[in-house]
């Protein structure tokens, strides 16, 4: 079993590696520019690596991503092998990382808490307080009215 650190250290050369050889070694036109390495976890035995990508573009950009990642599969694992020098290469399986998805879903969460303020401002602009302006009790303020009420009986 190896320790966190070493395989921390692996994790972060395997992609390293793979983002160099997708960017200048691989020709596969499915692999362009548009793809890019985001993480790589690496298991405590050291023998399998799961590395996270995003693809700029559409569903289809992203499953022609995904075909050509598979096919260069080998290439990229002999890549790693060759510089990591360990005994065992790690398997690699590569993942779409749901990162873009889900910060665009919160943007537009977002996007919605903001236009609901904005109607909650807009209703409000001419509203008077249900009571009065300040509804929190002073101190003193129950003593003068208890005198105005002595006064009154």
């Amino acid at each position: 079993m190896a320790d966190n650190a070493r395989a921390k250290r692996l994790a972060d050369l395997i992609r390293e590696v793979v983002a160099q050889k997708l960017q200048r070694g691989i020709k596969d036109p499915r692999l362009g520019s548009h793809v890019t390495i985001t993480d790589t976890r690496v298991t405590g035995d050291l023998r399998e690596a799961t590395v996270f990508y995003t693809v700029y573009g559409d569903e289809d950009e992203r499953q022609a991503a995904a075909a050509g990642l598979e096919s260069a599969k080998g290439i990229l694992r002999s890549e790693v092998g060759r510089a990591a020098g360990v005994k065992f290469t790690p398997t690699l399986a590569f993942v779409a990382d749901a990162l873009p998805d889900t910060a665009r879903n919160i943007e537009d969460l977002l996007d919605r808490a903001r236009l609901s303020d904005e109607k909650v401002r807009e209703a409000s602009a001419g509203a008077d307080y249900a009571g009065d302006a300040d509804p929190y009790k002073k101190p003193g303020a129950d003593e003068e009215a208890d005198e105005t009420d002595d006064a009154t009986e």
